[in-house]
């Protein structure tokens, strides 16, 4: 065995704790067919690991990153045809690049036939592929491999020989060998391990970098989703506390109530019954969740994709248009009666049984007020997280919760029955509020789509100005000068009406305020309804990102923070990395982060796919072993390996703060995340460094 890959083989053994946080879900195999008439066959066979794919040679400019195979060979052949792509093909549109994209998962092969120029003599062909892989949440750094066989031709012209025959690694091997194309032949494993001594050399081992040990722990993953569950249970429990207050749910209570505590002689047991038909009302809304749990479980990554779709959002602003339009009186949205009737039937079981279908009759026949509602969850959770099935059971579990608490804690206290208000207009006042609020969310996903279409139609200030709109009709409704169907024509406003009204007239007041022009953006209690403040009437968008000019050097934006005395933002990055775009269009947009990224950090935006050439003193190669080589020879390789080396990953988009002196200041974080959490990463590491620089 050659020196060399017994030294590769050494650091593999040393380093392969080391390297377990290097994704590496595609491998190739590298094998040459004989076909008849001095033609052959050089296939690279790529399997892919499930959730993850590559790119198609054929994708539209300024998209991701196409697959290139070139076969080249010092002795000299000649191609016949282009690159032929057999595999699991998919073909949709991206809405971070705004073009249709196709890639392949599972199983791909790239087949390239050619001859030789010298059919007398053996040849070496090398088999080059530059590639890129990504999932729903991170795309991984641009590879460039290096495959190489010998092809040993015979009289007929049909026989191929393996990579390496004559190698000393294959000392059983003979001269030619007949090959055909199997799964198993010639196998070579891209396990990114690299020498410290080429990085070294190169300049790209930071010594004081050390990520597994940060200055802080803060902006953890952990504690931001046990949070975020949390707040979507107390949503759900407040959502449920006001469709109680809706004429479908509030006159039931009492009657429901009052027959566990009076429809039975045993007081004791009325009031057990109670709260198990309590636990049922939770135990329904917990199992409407468990349908999301399956599709969640067949697609992982449908929610993610569905958060940013067009039509998915422009689907909820017509739903939510819908869901105001009932609440407005307009018109019921009912299951169908069948349903109802069945369930009410199945009631008269008795026992655990007839209370379960109790309960259930609750649910049906309350839809019409709660299905807007809980619309409104399910809309909030499927476009505001990755983990979309666990918010919705949260949220679905508070929504729950607070009906199982409220008929629970009356059967407890049957007196208090009597301090409950009478049904009456109020409640329908509370309906047409609802339909107001209905209203405002439906223009958030409206946005939603208008700023992933990048069509841009509605405005900042537009948007404003429509929920100013809004916000007068309903400070109208509520001090009478605007009514509904259901509306009492000679109700008289009561004060609580009055005074929701006239706090209606500051909230307008205050959205006012965002028509403004100022430096800093306005209406930061909205910043994660409204549209970002560069898609804007009076924004002027110049060269950069959001008008920032981020380093392309590390060693450049260190010098930099040096100066300013600010930590650095590294954004491990790509021209064709869609979740960095989503990441970027979506995220760095929304107001409460863009000042962060302009004001507070020297933003450092590292390209794993430049394909600009490096100086030829920094090119190189790095031996794989197994006859594989890894190529260094673009700025993107460069980056691509330092962000290796010194962060043992290799996904993108991957963002790391650092001191001015290289330390690692919290806990990197990786790919496309919601805004919560990407904001909960920047302030927490930037309050450390200010406290301790």
């Amino acid at each position: 065995m050659k020196v060399k890959n017994w030294l590769v083989l050494i650091i593999v053994f040393l380093f392969q704790g080391v390297s377990a946080q290097i994704k590496d879900p595609v491998k190739f195999k590298y094998n040459i067919n004989a076909l008849p008439n001095g033609i052959y066959e050089a296939v690279l066979t790529a399997t892919i690991e499930k959730n993850w794919h590559i790119y198609s040679k054929d994708l539209p400019p300024d998209s991701g990153i196409p697959t290139e195979m070139i076969l080249t060979s010092k002795e000299g052949i000649q191609l016949v045809g282009g690159v032929v792509e057999v595999g699991k093909k998919h073909d949709e549109f991206s809405e971070a690049f705004g073009a249709q994209i196709v890639y392949y998962s599972d199983l791909v092969q790239f087949k390239q036939k050619f001859k030789l120029k010298n059919n007398t003599k053996p040849a070496n062909v090398a088999a080059e592929i530059t590639y890129q892989t990504c999932n729903d949440r991170v795309c991984l750094a641009p590879n460039t491999l290096e495959f190489q066989q010998n092809v040993t031709p015979s009289a007929a012209e049909t026989t191929a020989v393996t990579a390496d025959a004559k190698s000393p690694e294959n000392p059983t091997a003979k001269d030619s060998a007949v090959q055909t194309l199997t799964p198993d032949v010639t196998e070579t494993v891209a396990t990114a391990i690299v020498s410290p001594a080429v990085t070294e050399q190169k300049g790209l081992k930071v010594s004081s970098i050390d990520f597994e040990n940060p200055l802080t722990d803060c902006g953890i993953a952990k504690q931001q989703n046990s949070e975020n569950f949390w707040t979507y249970l107390l949503l759900g429990f407040f959502g449920g506390l006001i469709a109680l207050l809706t004429p479908c749910v509030f006159p039931m209570i009492p009657l429901t109530v009052s027959f566990f505590t009076k429809g039975s002689k045993d007081k004791a047991k009325g009031k057990r019954d109670a709260f198990i038909y309590g636990f049922f009302i939770l135990l329904i809304f917990v199992l409407l969740s468990v349908p999301f749990h399956i599709i969640d479980g067949i697609a992982g990554n449908i929610f993610n994709q569905i958060s940013t779709s067009v039509w998915l959002n422009v689907a909820f602003f017509i739903i939510f248009i819908f869901f105001a339009g009932s609440f407005f009186g307009y018109y019921d949205i009912t299951l169908p009666s069948s349903i109802a009737n069945k369930s009410s039937k199945a009631e008269d079981a008795g026992g655990i049984i007839g209370i379960f279908f109790m309960a259930l009759t609750l649910v049906i026949v309350s839809f019409s007020c709660t299905g807007p509602i809980l619309g409104s969850l399910l809309g909030s959770a499927v476009t505001g997280s990755a983990d979309v099935p666990m918010l919705l059971t949260f949220a679905l579990a508070g929504f729950g919760l607070s009906w199982a608490i409220v008929f629970g804690l009356l059967a407890l206290f049957p007196q208090a029955l009597q301090s409950l208000p009478k049904s009456g207009g109020w409640m329908n006042t509370v309906k047409v509020v609802l339909g107001f609020i209905e209203l405002g969310l439906a223009l958030k996903f409206l946005s939603k789509a208008d700023l992933v279409s990048k069509t841009f139609f509605l405005k900042r200030e537009l948007f404003i100005v429509l929920w100013i709109i809004i916000s007068i009709s309903l400070v109208l409704y509520l001090l009478g000068k605007i009514r509904f169907p259901h509306d009492d024509k000679n109700q008289k406003i009561s004060v609580p009406r009055k005074i929701i009204g006239f706090l209606g007239i500051g909230f307008i007041i205050y959205l006012i305020q965002g028509l403004i022009p100022t430096e800093r953006p306005k209406l930061q209690l909205l910043s994660g309804i409204l549209p970002p403040v560069n898609v804007s009437y009076f924004h002027d968008e110049k060269d950069g990102i959001f008008g920032m000019h981020p380093e392309h050097d590390y060693f450049k934006a260190i010098e930099l923070a040096k100066k300013e005395n600010k930590p650095v933002l590294i954004d491990f990055t790509g021209y064709g990395c869609e979740n960095c775009r989503k990441m970027e269009e979506f995220v760095w947009s929304e107001p409460d982060i863009l000042p962060i990224l302009q004001n507070d950090i020297i933003l450092a935006s590292l390209y794993v796919d430049d394909k600009e050439l490096l100086p030829e003193n920094e090119q190189t190669k790095v031996d794989m072993g197994n006859g594989q080589l890894k190529k260094i020879k673009t700025i993107g390789d460069k980056w691509s390996l330092f962000q290796q080396v010194n962060f043992n990953n290799n996904s993108q988009p991957h963002y790391v703060l650092i001191s001015p002196d290289g330390k690692v200041i919290n806990t990197p974080v990786s790919g496309y995340m919601p805004k919560e959490e990407f904001k909960k990463f920047l302030t927490c590491g930037i309050e450390f460094f200010k406290k301790n620089k």
